[in-house]
């Protein structure tokens, strides 16, 4: 079993506590205590387990995979949200209890313009307002010409997210973009709500990098009259308004040579 980098401090910790205590309790007759310190340790290291996930064969580009293990807790349209620019979007919220796979992964290929973090509250991620009040942190991307964005939202117990992504980074389908620690909220902010068909309903559960959760595809409109049908239409493109960056003018290609260092909040 694979564990993430991102919990190194955890569950490395965990494991030198277990085993410290385990030799000061060798020589006593309590394995009971002992077998409870490696029984904590393994909760801990499965907590911070990173499953190889891949994207389903013939997954067609404008469709998007979940951002994140978990339960669809909320479809909703919303007037407008900074991801999309300020216009329309459309959120899909994924809700992760404890025992979920916790690392966020991209939807689409796209390219993070920007991340913004907010602090916040820690309400119970189960609640309502834990998304609107609670820290969080708002990974904007971009994908052909059209802004949409994932937003790491902590909960009661997670109090520590983990954005591994940074400014002009391009990320691939199912690439590693953070991790939120112990329970969160994981939203999915998609651009022209009316042309977004939802591959999900309230109460699925869905795995990051591999279930499918939305269709939405620059210059084509889906027809949501059958949902089991992901047919798409052809339209006029409509390309949305995207802020420009700082040294956008430079055409030179971006260098990924070398890994963004995580940021931890």
């Amino acid at each position: 079993m694979l564990l993430t980098r991102y919990g190194r401090r955890e569950w490395g910790g965990a494991a030198l506590l277990a085993a410290g205590c385990s030799l000061a309790l060798l020589l006593l007759p309590w394995w009971s205590l002992i077998v409870f310190l490696w029984v904590a340790w393994i909760c801990v290291a499965l907590f911070f387990r990173d499953p190889v996930r891949r994207v389903p064969e013939g997954t067609r580009p404008e469709v998007f995979v979940s951002p994140a293990d978990g339960v669809i807790k909320a479809i909703e349209k919303l007037d407008k949200h900074e991801a999309t620019g300020g216009q329309p979007a459309l959120c899909i919220r994924i809700f992760l209890s404890v025992l979920d796979v916790h690392l966020n992964r991209a939807p689409c290929d796209a390219v993070v313009r920007e991340t913004i973090h907010r602090p916040g509250q820690y309400l119970d991620a189960r609640t309502e307002a834990s998304a609107k009040v609670n820290e969080s942190n708002l990974i904007v991307m971009e994908r052909a010409n059209e802004l949409f964005g994932v937003r790491q939202v902590s909960g009661a117990i997670a109090r520590r997210i983990v954005c591994a992504v940074e400014a002009d980074q391009e990320v691939q389908r199912g690439e590693r973009i953070g991790m939120i620690k112990f329970g969160s909220t994981t939203e999915l902010i998609l651009p022209r709500p009316e042309h977004v068909k939802p591959m999900v309903k309230v109460g699925d559960r869905v795995y990051a990098g591999e279930s499918r959760v939305a269709v939405l595809s620059l210059g084509y409109r889906v027809d949501q009259d059958d949902e089991h049908d992901d047919t798409l239409q052809a339209v006029q493109p409509r390309v949305s308004a995207v802020r420009p960056l700082d040294g956008d003018e430079d055409d030179s290609p971006i260098n990924l040579s070398d890994a963004p260092e995580e940021r931890k909040f």
